[in-house]
């Protein structure tokens, strides 16, 4: 079963397994991402929208488990843990702290693309209504934490997906830069007025022929579509 449209993260320290896991999903036609460490998966995650993460959990810098955490804080993206911890407890902390299945090394990279094939299958079957926002050709999902333009799925950072999705929550208001720096990157952050800018930018960029929605008012700041 072909699922090119799919894409995966993959995150384990040690480079065989890496890449046995990413030949066996990529010949059943998914487009794979790796990373060697907790650190490099979350700065993966925010470069791009992935459908599925497969995490094993004794990685260095950032462990399994506290990435998945961090993840679920913004997504309900499937996640697979991975790992030669066989101990009941290890896979109860694992499903509790989100994860949606957790299979054990040594395993059949067969019975992986399975249980990957069978996540996916029942993440798309659940899409209510009212998790998804909708605006002329632009829709986001907020369960899925992805967006579309046209029904083509659009490659937005976290940051950039916090922004539009306050954008949707706030149609025809007015916000000066400094708002939208403390309402999408927070109080504490170090970004500057500029760093609002490039964001808009690309945004825009991204949203191609819905790029228009995001309205530039001159002497103030921003406004979406009202």
């Amino acid at each position: 079963m072909k699922m090119s449209k799919y894409k995966v993260l993959i995150a384990d320290d040690e480079e065989q397994m890496l890449m046995l896991v990413g030949s066996y999903l990529e010949k059943e036609g998914y487009e794979t991402v790796t990373a060697v460490d907790g650190i490099e998966v979350l700065a993966q995650w925010e470069q791009g929208a992935f459908d599925l993460v497969i995490l094993d959990i004794m990685m260095p810098k950032m462990d399994g488990f506290t990435v998945c955490e961090k993840i679920r804080e913004v997504s309900k993206v499937p996640i697979i843990m991975l790992t030669a911890k066989s101990a009941e407890l290890d896979r109860i902390h694992g499903l509790k702290i989100g994860a949606d299945d957790y299979i054990v090394k040594p395993f059949s990279p067969k019975e992986l693309v399975a249980r990957v094939e069978a996540l996916l299958r029942r993440s798309n079957d659940f899409k209510p209504g009212q998790n998804v926002l909708e605006l002329g050709d632009l829709s986001i999902d907020l369960e899925g934490h992805t967006a579309k333009v046209q029904g083509k799925r659009i490659n937005l950072t976290r940051k950039e997906f916090s922004l539009l999705e306050f954008f949707f929550n706030h149609n025809g208001q007015v916000f000066s830069r400094e708002q939208l720096l403390d309402h999408v990157w927070g109080l504490e952050s170090t970004g500057t007025l500029r760093t609002v800018d490039t964001h808009i930018k690309t945004l825009r960029i991204k949203l191609g022929s819905a790029g228009h929605l995001i309205k530039t008012v001159w002497g103030v700041g921003y406004k979406f579509k009202d």
